[in-house]
């Protein structure tokens, strides 16, 4: 078949997500290696959003898919009750990779259905049943999922399942409140959620679940001391901290996990993406050696067909093992380091930049009409006239591939990058913001 009779085919019979169907002209792959993929017309693309913030180690790894091979010569699935050498190797190794009070894993099939057990775990675990989580937050779109997500991807879920509550995160660029410093600012957003909490009520609150560095809604990285002063109030309520690190983990930010930048420890770790980097879908629920121990005696109500997926697991195994032995956290740190330099560069190059954040390889461009009012190029949820698509269009045209939400645009390229590969790319980005 041809590029355009499969694109045709994909369009006639498959729903293709957050998307009106009539507009979509999905481009059909023939080939994919490292950060790039080719069309069937041998057009190649670099993929500077690592497919959906997922695609750590890039196209066609080796090590990988010679795991998911091997285990396929094995078996290619047995049942979550049976004993599989893939799923307790990774499930020990994630272990051993997080703080030492971890204790076990529970595997899922995505991040989504990993929040979603994490939820019935804490409300399980403290015997409450609100959940608190931010307004700027994605958590996945399933029902749980999608309550527990702030932003307008939710109001096809609504009205919602009673106990989710939502509250404000600093959002320092946008905020009105002239704060003198970060640590001002954080002790007036962690006072204002201790208000909420005591308004809730205290005793009723079983967890707060956060994305450890807010992914899709324009990476925005805690100011110094949030994490903590969050930390602290759940401490003093009883309440239990979740981390959602399913975009920002894996070394995404420089570190495994994203946290280990803001020296907190979670009660709860919700994971996926970079854990097999797409290869096999898995994802997983990390919990404290206290609360796995409260199961010893109590049933813990989760159930997955596909819990720890044997070639799921067995190419988790892969994937974090090449972390490692490809020093892809060093990577991290000089390619990242690299991208913020150039990033900086073009906010202050640029009118229509009004702000840059980025962390490791994680970063966000937000657009503006004015630099000094901070007028967004399009408006909250609203975008009638497909600005940003437009964008997004023309990066493609020019092989730069990426996604918009709101008015940010995104540089979350594969974390084998280069700081040479960056400057190819961000070229591109500048031909089109120059345009604007």
């Amino acid at each position: 078949m041809t590029g355009k009779e499969i694109s045709e085919k994909q369009k006639k019979y498959n729903l293709q997500s957050w998307s009106k169907q009539a507009n979509i002209n999905p481009i059909a792959i023939e080939k994919a290696e490292g950060i790039y993929i080719w069309d069937y017309d041998g057009n190649r693309y670099t993929d500077m959003s690592s497919q959906l913030v997922n695609l750590n180690v890039g196209y066609s790894n080796k090590a990988i898919g010679d795991a998911i091979k091997k285990k396929v010569d094995q078996y290619c699935f047995i049942g979550p009750s049976y004993a599989d050498i893939s799923r307790a190797t990774l499930a020990e190794k994630i272990i051993s990779l997080l703080p030492e009070n971890f204790g076990k894993i529970f595997f899922t099939n995505a991040g989504a259905d990993a929040n979603e057990n994490a939820i019935k775990i804490a409300r399980m675990f403290t015997g409450r049943n609100k959940i608190m989580s931010r307004y700027r937050s994605y958590h996945g779109s399933s029902f749980g999922a999608g309550n527990l997500t702030g932003e307008p991807r939710r109001f096809a879920l609504e009205p919602g399942v009673p106990g989710f509550i939502k509250f404000f995160d600093p959002y320092l660029y946008r905020e009105k409140i002239p704060f003198e410093s970060e640590e001002e600012a954080v002790e007036y957003y962690v006072s204002k959620l201790e208000e909420q909490i005591q308004y809730e009520g205290r005793d009723a609150i079983a967890a707060i679940v956060m994305e450890t560095v807010t992914g899709s809604n324009g990476v925005l990285i805690p100011p110094k001391g949030y994490m903590k002063g969050v930390r602290k109030v759940c401490d003093k309520y009883g309440i239990l901290l979740i981390f959602d690190e399913v975009m920002a983990g894996w070394y995404r930010t420089g570190t495994c996990f994203a946290f280990e930048n803001f020296d907190v420890i979670p009660d709860i770790v919700t994971f996926a993406k970079g854990v097999t980097c797409g290869y096999a879908p898995l994802g997983g629920v990390a919990v404290t050696s206290e609360i796995a121990s409260y199961f010893d005696d109590n049933v813990l109500s989760c159930g997955l067909t596909y819990s720890g997926h044997p070639l799921s697991c067995a190419a988790g195994v892969a994937c974090v093992q090449y972390y490692e032995d490809s020093k892809i956290a060093e990577n991290v740190k000089k390619s990242g380091d690299h991208l913020a330099m150039r990033l900086e560069e073009i906010k202050n190059k640029y009118d229509c930049v009004g702000d840059v954040r980025h962390i490791g390889l994680f970063s966000s461009v937000e657009l503006v009409k004015d630099k000094k009012t901070k007028e967004p190029l399009v408006e909250y949820g609203y975008d009638p006239k497909g600005v940003m698509s437009n964008l997004v269009g023309k990066l493609k045209a020019k092989g730069f591939m990426t996604y918009s939400h709101e008015n940010m645009i995104f540089v979350n390229p594969p974390l084998i990058i280069t700081p040479e590969q960056i400057d190819e790319e961000l070229l591109k980005l500048e031909e089109v913001l120059s345009e604007i």
